[in-house]
């Protein structure tokens, strides 16, 4: 029998919690999503005091986002810093987007939630990585390992899937939620990212949101806006955008032509031809 098969999710979890008890003050690389919150929930459960969890603001976050993630560590009771990354932008090879703009924007976000973290006297740095992410194309782990940032649920080879029965397990409300990646993921490898484009998407998909779709996410193609969203409400959002008078909304955000996207939300679909 493949030892592999034999360990299952209390193991995993049980390496996590032995890795975090090894280490010192410990501060968290929050985002409020799914992984991050559970890293976040062990990381205090064992810490206490000794944990916080840091958010980076940036024009790559929804303000539902910060929210969200502000109100899940109070739920925790966990210590959550809000730094401001709003100069993000300022950065020339990410506003580039060049096919490896994750490195750069890593790179940047995490210098300084290391430098915050040191000043405040935490000595290690963790991040929500899952075993999943090792199968996408992202550059960004370089960058997280250039600074010596430990991942203990990928580390301890947990899942999506593992961590969200876990989270369930916890009552934690990010058990369900649905998976995000920052605005940027929106726009093509190689267009420029400016403000006003990612506040476009972000505009769309706050529409949608709010008229109950689920994993949702607004492609920028200059005028073109391509929407993706959960696969069994595709049919529904082509018939509510011509019933409920969505699509005059969405051209108000500066686009021309609206496409749906027939096979519905797909994760990672921008670096398809990367990993093909």
């Amino acid at each position: 029998m493949n030892s592999e098969s034999t360990i299952t999710i209390d193991d995993k979890l049980s390496l996590v919690k032995e890795l975090i008890t090894g280490m010192e003050n410990v501060a968290v690389a929050y985002s409020g999503g799914v992984d991050s919150t559970l890293l976040l929930k062990i990381v205090y459960d064992i810490k206490d005091d000794k944990a916080i969890g840091i958010y980076a603001d940036s024009p790559l976050q929804p303000e539902r986002e910060r929210l969200n993630a502000q109100e899940t560590a109070r739920i925790i009771g966990a210590r959550m810093l809000i730094i401001n990354n709003r100069n993000l932008l300022d950065s020339e090879a990410f506003r580039k987007n060049p096919r490896d703009r994750c490195y750069f924007c890593k790179g940047f976000l995490f210098d300084e939630i290391v430098k915050t973290a040191r000043s405040l006297g935490y000595t290690v740095v963790l991040d929500g990585s899952n075993h999943d992410d090792r199968e996408d194309f992202r550059p960004g782990e370089k960058a997280l390992r250039e600074r010596n940032i430990r991942s203990p649920l990928q580390e301890a080879g947990l899942t999506k899937e593992e961590i969200r029965i876990i989270s369930k397990k916890y009552g934690l409300p990010t058990w369900n939620k649905d998976a995000y990646a920052c605005l940027a993921s929106r726009i093509p490898y190689d267009e420029e990212i400016t403000e006003e484009k990612l506040r476009q998407v972000d505009e769309v998909e706050q529409i949608l949101i709010k008229n109950g779709y689920r994993n949702v996410r607004a492609r920028y193609y200059g005028k073109k806006v391509r929407i993706e969203v959960r696969k069994d409400q595709v049919d529904k959002l082509k018939e509510e955008i011509k019933d409920k008078n969505i699509i005059e909304v969405i051209i108000g955000r500066g686009f021309t032509k609206i496409e749906i996207d027939p096979a519905g939300y797909c994760q990672g679909s921008l670096n398809k031809p990367l990993n093909s």
